[in-house]
C-alpha cells in the first residue's frame, strides 16, 4: 500500500518556496509520491465548461490565481527531493507538442534518477484549449491516445518514426531515454468509460479522483468501475493485474471528532481511525496507490498542511500497512 499527495500548485499556498518545503517534508516523511496539477491559464469567463469535481461546476478559487507549470515544478522537485517518486496529477496531453513532453519528462526521469509518473488526461476546460491552440475540444480524446503512444514510443526506440492523424515524424534520435526501463509509467485520469478504456489500452495505472459532483467516488461504484476496466483489458490482450489501481482524494485526519457540517461526513476526513477504516474500504476493492489533497482545507495554510501530512504519517499510515493496531491512534 503507498501514500502519496498532490502539492499546492495553485493558490494561496502557490509559492515555490512553500511547495518546495513540503516537497522537502514529503521526502522526510517517507510518503512514495508527490504530484502537481495542471492548467496553463484561466479564462475570465469559462461558460461554455463545467468543472466536474465540484458541485458548482466551477474551479475552486476562480480564474484570477496563481497557477505553477507542472514540468517546470517537477524539474524543481527532482533537485529538491531524494527517494519520493513525482508525477503529474493529471497533464492535459493534448495542451503540449508529444515529442516536446516526452524529451522534458525524460529529461526529469534522469534527473529525478528514474522516479517520475504521468498522470495523463484529456481535458475539460474548452477555453483553455483555444486560448493554447491546442487541437479541436472535441477531438481530445483521440488526439490524447495518438500523443500517448508516440511518447511511449520516444521513450523506448531510436530512432523514432511515427505516422498519425494528428502527428507525423519521421526518423528522429529523441535522447536521452528515461532511465525507467520500458519508460516512464503512465496512469490515466478520469472515471468515464472512455478514460476506462484508455486506461485498460495505453495505461499502466487508472487514476481518477474520488471527489466527484455530487458525491465522492465510493467503494461500490469503484469496484464496479475495476470490474468495467478488468474487461477492456483482457478484450485488448493485456493483463489486468499490470495496470495498477489509484485514487485520488481530499484528506484531513482531524485531531478528534466532529459533527459534519450539513451532513454526512466525507470519505477520507475525520479522526485517524475514521480514515483508516475508510482506507480499508477501498483497498478491499483493489486500490493501491492514494493521492491526497492534504491542502483540502477551506482556508489552507502552511502550517495545516505539514500538521495533517505529519498526523497521517504518525496516526494513520502505521495501521493501514498491516504492522500496528489501529488502537494506538489518537482519535
Amino acid at each position: 500500500m503507498e501514500f502519496g499527495f498532490s502539492l499546492p500548485g495553485r493558490g494561496p499556498l502557490a509559492k515555490v518556496g512553500l511547495v518546495l518545503r513540503i516537497a522537502a517534508r514529503a521526502d522526510e516523511l517517507r510518503f512514495s509520491s508527490i504530484f502537481v496539477t495542471d492548467h496553463i491559464v484561466l479564462p475570465v469567463s469559462a461558460a461554455r465548461s463545467v468543472y466536474p469535481y465540484a458541485p458548482s461546476g466551477q474551479l475552486p478559487g476562480g480564474s484570477q490565481q496563481d497557477y505553477l507549470e507542472p514540468l517546470a515544478m517537477l524539474s524543481a522537485l527532482a533537485h529538491a527531493t531524494r527517494r519520493v517518486r513525482i508525477g503529474t496529477s493529471v497533464l492535459v496531453i493534448p495542451y503540449r507538442n508529444p515529442l516536446v513532453t516526452a524529451k522534458m519528462l525524460a529529461t526529469i526521469d534522469v534527473l529525478s534518477g528514474g522516479r517520475v509518473i504521468l498522470g495523463a488526461g484529456t481535458g475539460w476546460l474548452r477555453e483553455e484549449f483555444e486560448a493554447v491552440a491546442a487541437p479541436p475540444f472535441a477531438e481530445r480524446g483521440r488526439v490524447t491516445d495518438e500523443y500517448l503512444g508516440l511518447m511511449r514510443l520516444a521513450w523506448t526506440t531510436d530512432p523514432v518514426s511515427f505516422e498519425g492523424s494528428y502527428y507525423r515524424v519521421g526518423d528522429v534520435h529523441a535522447l536521452p531515454k528515461p532511465v525507467q526501463r520500458g519508460g516512464i509509467p503512465i496512469w490515466i485520469g478520469g472515471h468515464t468509460d472512455a478514460a476506462l478504456r484508455r486506461a485498460a489500452t495505453l495505461g499502466d495505472g487508472w487514476h481518477p479522483i474520488g471527489l466527484r459532483a455530487p458525491v465522492m467516488l465510493l467503494p461500490a461504484e469503484y469496484a464496479t468501475s475495476v470490474k468495467r476496466l478488468h474487461a477492456l483489458a483482457r478484450e485488448a490482450g493485456r493483463d489486468p493485474g499490470s495496470i495498477a489501481l489509484t485514487l485520488r482524494a481530499p484528506m484531513e485526519v482531524r485531531p478528534r471528532r466532529a459533527k459534519p457540517p450539513g451532513g454526512d461526513r466525507v470519505p477520507f476526513q475525520g479522526t485517524a481511525a475514521e480514515v483508516i477504516a475508510d482506507i480499508r474500504q477501498y483497498q478491499a476493492v483493489g486500490v493501491t496507490h492514494f493521492v491526497f489533497d492534504f491542502h483540502a482545507q477551506e482556508v489552507p495554510t502552511i502550517q495545516r498542511v505539514l500538521a495533517n501530512m505529519e498526523r497521517f504519517a504518525d496516526d494513520v499510515r502505521p495501521f493501514v500497512a498491516g504492522t500496528a493496531s489501529p488502537a494506538r491512534t489518537r482519535s
